[in-house]
């Protein structure tokens, strides 16, 4: 099954296209990324800076994909026990 297709993005233009409907503005390294990674299916990592844009294309995705985000805030130390079940507990 074409996983690409199946999600409804034919191509990294299509995909370019609905990010910029959704108000972000990928350019052509980061579109080819997140289509890859949804053909493949694989998943998509994003680092940087703070303020770069990672949440900001998360968002984007999301709503283009018409799927709930869901977010971790990752720190140094973070273990897997944290990151996989306990990522949802009121603090």
């Amino acid at each position: 099954m074409d996983s690409g297709a199946a999600l409804g993005i034919p191509s990294i233009a299509v995909l370019q296209e609905r990010l910029a409907a959704a108000d972000y503005l990928a350019d052509d390294g980061l579109a080819t990324a997140i289509f890859c990674a949804a053909r493949l299916p694989q998943p998509l990592l994003l680092e940087g800076e703070a303020g770069v844009g990672k949440t900001q294309v998360a968002k984007a995705l999301a709503s283009v994909l018409d799927t709930p985000l869901i977010r971790l805030q990752c720190y140094e130390g973070i273990d897997a026990s944290e990151a996989l079940y306990e990522w949802n507990y009121p603090r």
